[in-house]
């Protein structure tokens, strides 16, 4: 059955002529003028490839490391081995999405080591360094 409407687009007014193919019950039939075709189920999917395997995967932390809260790329470390710093101090900057991200002690005590340099790319977890 042919079924006329108006639509309005923008501010402007359309006179449109729509076909329902459905019947009472909601049943959709294909228009007289389309040819039915079988369709064939697909093929099983083949099995997914592995997955590839991360650059870097950070390691486990231990205690006193200091681990990114995000992947990106180091901008600036702010310490040095040796140094004392306190809890709340800034000890890293890193970089991602044109944003810069201050990276700050959660303990005191001396910084021990440092993992990464400028330049890096690191990702969330990976350590960045060990306060002792």
């Amino acid at each position: 059955m042919m079924r006329k409407f108006r639509i309005t687009v923008d501010g402007k007014p359309y006179d449109v002529t729509v076909e329902d193919m459905t019947d009472d019950a909601g049943t959709l039939y294909p228009a007289p003028s389309m040819t039915q075709q079988t369709i064939e189920p697909a093929a099983a999917p083949a099995a997914p490839a592995p997955a590839p395997a991360a650059a870097a995967a950070p390691g486990a932390s231990g205690p006193g490391d200091e681990v990114s809260p995000l992947g990106g790329v180091v901008v600036s470390i702010d310490v040095s081995v040796g140094q004392a710093v306190s809890e709340g101090d800034k000890i890293v900057t890193i970089e991602a999405m044109k944003m810069k991200t201050a990276v700050i002690a959660h303990s005191s005590g001396t910084v021990s080591n440092i993992a990464v340099k400028v330049g890096d790319g690191v990702e969330t977890g990976q350590v960045l360094l060990t306060i002792s």
